[in-house]
């Protein structure tokens, strides 16, 4: 059997995740059987990229502290209105790093709208 590609293998996942059934269990045995566990991360952001294409937008959202029921609210409105998502799913983290607003990242691309990035563009621009 020839060995399958990164992204056919997300392509598939991501078609599956799509139609409602979860092979996670096949996909992860597979990648055992196969020694291939080292590609985990490149092809569950291959399949998010996947997912996105079919208008499942998942995202990584960073904040200093946990979000409300409100934030959370307009944070899927919004990317579902600005990143063409249908449905939105998405994990939190909090940082207190961020100092406040919020980073998020989805389907290849970011958005920080952190104040620690805001402080330190200004500090880069001398002003």
């Amino acid at each position: 059997m020839a060995k399958l590609s990164r992204r056919k293998i997300a392509d598939v996942w991501a078609g599956e995740i799509a139609a409602g059934r979860d092979i996670t269990h096949q996909v992860a045995a597979y990648l055992v059987d196969e020694r291939r566990t080292g590609e985990a991360d490149l092809i569950v952001r291959d399949t998010e990229v996947a997912l996105a294409r079919r208008g499942i937008l998942v995202a990584d959202i960073t904040s200093a502290s946990q979000l409300t029921s409100e934030t959370r609210h307009a944070l899927e409105k919004f990317l579902s209105t600005n990143m063409d998502a249908e449905q939105v799913a998405y994990r939190e983290h909090t940082d207190p790093h961020v100092i406040g607003g919020v980073r998020i990242e989805a389907a290849g691309t970011q958005l920080d709208a952190t104040l620690r990035t805001r402080l330190n563009q200004l500090k880069a621009s001398k002003i």
